[in-house]
């Protein structure tokens, strides 16, 4: 029986919600693109040094500037379906997976010259990547906000979503080399990436494909009136529930990206155990998918912004603790791995479920229904993140001496150890400042839904 709202209207006919089975087909496309993303976050910085003989300067170059085109294309894609919001529909994922599968191969190609004109080839196949993954990508996440308008559902969405995402990464942390390895007969060389890379592709794209051909409710809701970009941006930057949330966002990225990169590094010069590496990544997946269940039931009870703050405080400390430490065991290291990324989990939720909720905020609030444009600038805003991430662990190895399978200096080693727990640890701690001016406070989206409607 439908139950009244503070109103005297009806809280199932505000906000009515969506099927569980059309919830779980959309939340399946994260699989593939996880596929593409944890493959390209874990092992491709580690390609461009380790097999093909980049610079780590010169590859971290690569990352960062991708990263950035990355944001500034899903920003501009964010302000076209601003503009046209028919475009948020599922169709996009079914024309957009084969262009995405070959843009990621080509990602792991070798460079047909050496030298600046070879960089210059891998900074050219990046590119590609970024762009046809955000042009692909950027409708996706705004169709999250299109199949339910409920709080619960969009947290159920992100929740499944991310178990989706975390069986990719786990399978590509545990089979990349050694599917590689099979498929070419070579050991860990450049054939053996490109051939696990070419199986990935084929997976995501046929994923890709099925689930556009599902049909969802991707309608713009009756509210939304195309606004200039202008007031869109003005919105926004009047919308606190938005601000701190990408805030607390951009610098919980900056700290994963600095912890994320760093491990095959730090396992095979500072541990001298390589293989430990993979290892590391594979557990740090497998407990992300007991870590999500767990936050959601935690986000519920103490709703999404209380989850933020607890999961910061727990990575926070574990950080402290190994920073305190010295860490010389794989057992050890994989094990402060892991508690770090379960409490990391926790924040990445949190964001993708919060962040739909900010279109009503400021639709309450400023009279401005804004909702590409939303998707848009947090991906930017993320991207950034990534690159700044990238770019500070580059300079942190570069110019502690880093050199590409030769053993580590004193300075290097302790550069590794920098970018591992103090640094992450340093913007966590923002990260939890940002937050605690939220105002979405346990239960609010609700109640805006309601006074919308």
């Amino acid at each position: 029986m439908a139950k009244p709202n503070a109103l005297g209207g009806n809280v199932d006919a505000i906000a009515p919600r969506a099927s569980m089975w059309s919830l779980l087909s959309f939340a399946s496309a994260d699989f593939a693109f996880n596929l593409f993303w944890q493959s390209s976050m874990l092992f491709l910085l580690f390609y461009y040094t380790d097999v093909l003989g980049v610079s780590i300067g010169a590859a971290a170059a690569i990352f960062t500037v991708g990263a950035i085109w990355d944001g500034v294309v899903s920003l501009g894609i964010g302000i076209l379906l601003e503009r046209k919001p028919h475009l948020v529909r599922p169709s996009v994922l079914s024309r957009g997976g084969p262009l995405l599968a070959l843009a990621f191969v080509a990602a792991y190609l070798p460079p047909l010259t050496s030298g600046d004109v070879g960089i210059v080839g891998l900074f050219a196949a990046h590119i590609l990547f970024r762009t046809i993954y955000a042009a692909v990508n950027l409708p996706y996440l705004a169709m999250s906000a299109r199949i339910s308008r409920d709080s619960r559902d969009r947290s159920f969405i992100a929740g499944t979503r991310m178990l989706f995402g975390t069986g990719a990464a786990v399978l590509v942390a545990l089979v990349t080399v050694p599917l590689g390895n099979r498929l070419t007969g070579a050991a860990d060389g450049a054939e053996s990436f490109i051939a696990a890379a070419l199986a990935f592709a084929v997976v995501g794209a046929l994923l890709l494909m099925l689930v556009g051909r599902k049909r969802f409710e991707c309608e713009a809701p009756s509210s939304h009136r195309s606004a200039t970009i202008s007031a869109a941006v003005s919105s926004l930057a009047r919308n606190r529930a938005f601000v701190s949330l990408v805030t607390a966002m951009a610098a919980t990225v900056i700290g994963a990206t600095l912890l994320n990169k760093s491990v095959l590094y730090f396992f095979k010069y500072a541990l001298g155990q390589p293989e430990g590496g993979q290892l590391a990544l594979a557990s740090m997946a497998l407990v992300s998918a007991v870590a999500i269940p767990c936050w959601m039931l935690v986000a519920r009870a103490s709703g999404l912004r209380w989850t933020w703050l607890l999961a910061t405080s727990g990575a926070a400390i574990s950080l402290l603790m190994f920073a305190a430490s010295d860490v010389t065991g794989k057992g050890p290291a994989t094990l402060f791995l892991v508690a770090v990324q379960a409490m990391l989990m926790g924040l990445n939720f949190v964001f993708w479920a919060m962040l739909p909720n900010t279109i009503e905020f400021g639709d309450r609030h400023t009279g401005v229904h804004v909702e590409g444009l939303i998707f848009g600038l947090a991906t930017l805003l993320q991207r950034i993140g990534i690159g700044f991430g990238t770019a500070l662990l580059g300079w942190t190895m570069g110019s502690a001496g880093y050199v590409a399978n030769q053993a580590a200096s004193s300075e290097t080693l302790d550069a590794l150890r920098w970018s591992v727990a103090f640094m992450p640890f340093l913007f966590l701690l923002l990260s939890g400042i940002a937050m605690m001016f939220n105002p979405l406070a346990h239960g609010v989206h609700r109640r805006i839904v309601r006074e919308l409607d």
